[in-house]
């Protein structure tokens, strides 16, 4: 082992080498990648090497073992889950995150201050959204972990409003939370902080054709707390059909009640990069926190988000992340640092691939991915709306699809439909249920996809379901 330390050290430009080589020859075939892979490529386990065989070795080894099985999801059709495909400004910056191996906490003092980095990523981010510097934002994983930060935040602050520190002394009575159409983050986000999903009061929704909330039922909802304080989940596009919650209206709410404003807006926030999008997020800067999610449409690799909590909070927020177990570490407030303001001690530098990206494509840079994939969206959903065999399960208001078979009869046709296509390799995209219809969902999100992209996917569909007649 010491001696393949010391190879692969000296080697270390030979290794870099072979690397860029193979990933560049596959991100220029990536487009003709599948986006499926047969599970019988699987392989086989193998037992620990009790001496290890080097990296160049590895790698060969991995080319063998494992790369058959990788899918092309950073390419153009592939439109499950709401992927991104990573810019190459965001690659440049990734590379380099995993080079500097940085642990972004401190600001300044002695060591480690590249949390600079992170704090100025931020305020591209607010000025890319168009939201005030009143927010108080960090880097975490995913959509999943910023939901669960700013809603430990919101619990934090229930706690003071009903007089305890639910920090220190744990939660003692149910907390409420009020939603509409949550996505499985935040449900799963409630249960990780003790409040659990049953604490969930649904809200009806606009209409049987809409997942947003219905405003005169969620004022309804809060008369009937009697001025109990509760959590407000809202929605900055919902995963199924992007639609957004009236924020106009709960500003109104919340100015005359008294609850706590989290809007999840993973991938919907991003309208606001766009002049013919953003009313969708009109005066979501009156929220207390917000969700966005940045390996959606930030288009950077996996695992990269951000949460953003109104500055106003950071006491509550620091009683809840304190490390407090480090009094070395000084006043938190005075002497700002990442580890009392987010749930993780030790992070990589996750922001450097949305700040080479954002300073490489710059507002109009992002303008054009948005509202190209909006375009895209909604001429794939012209195709599905002419077709005799597709029919649209919602309108398509911003940049996902949600469809099923035209044929009502044929509902349990709509799986195997949606194995055969995804089977193909062409194109990915994930089941789901709306209005308790089985139904697909397509998510352009993409920077790489084109129109050229939707009519193969199109073809595709129609070539399938012929199969299936």
């Amino acid at each position: 082992m010491e001696e393949h330390l010391k190879n692969d050290s000296v080697n270390i430009s030979h290794l870099l080498d072979i690397i860029k080589k193979q990933g560049t020859e596959y991100l220029n075939t990536l487009a003709d990648r599948p986006t499926s892979i047969n599970n019988a490529l699987i392989p086989e386990s193998v037992d620990l090497p009790e001496y290890g065989y080097g990296t160049e070795e590895v790698l060969k080894i991995f080319n063998k073992r494992f790369e058959p099985i990788m899918v092309g999801s950073a390419g153009p059709r592939y439109l499950g889950f709401v992927t991104g495909g990573a810019t190459p400004a965001s690659m440049a910056g990734d590379w380099l995150s995993t080079i500097y191996d940085q642990n972004p906490q401190s600001t300044k003092g002695q060591g480690d201050i590249s949390a600079n980095v992170e704090i100025e990523t931020i305020r591209f981010m607010l000025e890319l959204l168009e939201l005030p510097d009143s927010f108080l934002g960090g880097f975490v994983t995913g959509a999943t972990m910023s939901n669960f930060t700013c809603l430990a935040v919101a619990r934090q602050w229930l706690g003071k409003a009903k007089g305890r520190d639910i920090a220190k002394e744990g939660i003692s009575e149910p907390i409420k939370i009020l939603t509409a159409t949550p996505h499985s983050s935040s449900i799963k986000s409630l249960s990780l902080l003790g409040i659990g999903s049953n604490s969930i009061i649904r809200i009806k929704t606009e209409g049987s054709d809409r997942e947003s909330i219905c405003i005169k039922d969620l004022e309804e909802q809060i008369i009937h707390l009697n001025n109990e304080p509760f959590i407000l989940i809202s929605s900055g596009g919902t995963v199924n059909t992007v639609d957004f919650d009236d924020f106009t209206e709960i500003r109104k709410l919340k100015g005359k009640y008294n609850f706590w404003w989290h809007i999840d807006a993973a991938f919907g926030g991003f309208a606001a990069c766009s002049d013919h999008y953003k009313h969708l997020v009109k005066d979501w800067e009156y929220a207390d926190s917000i969700t966005v999610d940045c390996h959606k449409w930030l288009n950077v690799p996996y695992e990269s988000a951000v949460f953003l909590v109104k500055e106003e909070h950071k006491v509550l927020q620091v009683e809840t992340f304190q490390n407090s177990n480090a009094p070395y570490l000084g006043d938190p407030l005075e002497n700002f640092g990442y580890l009392n303001f987010l749930p993780e001690n030790s992070r990589r530098l996750k922001a450097l691939p949305a700040w080479f990206s954002i300073m490489a494509y710059g507002k109009k840079g992002y303008q054009y991915i948005v509202e190209n994939n909006v375009a895209l969206a909604r001429n794939f959903g012209k195709l599905i709306e002419n077709s005799d065999d597709f029919k649209l399960l919602a309108p398509v208001r911003l940049n996902t699809v949600c469809f099923t078979l035209r044929d009502d009869e044929k509902q349990d046709r709509v799986g195997k439909f949606l194995e055969m296509l995804n089977a193909t390799g062409k194109v990915f995209m994930t089941p789901t249920v709306y209005n308790q219809q089985k139904g697909i969902r397509a998510a352009f999100v993409n920077w790489k996809t084109t129109e050229t992209d939707v009519q193969l996917i199109f073809d595709t569909m129609n070539d399938i379901i012929t199969q299936l007649k």
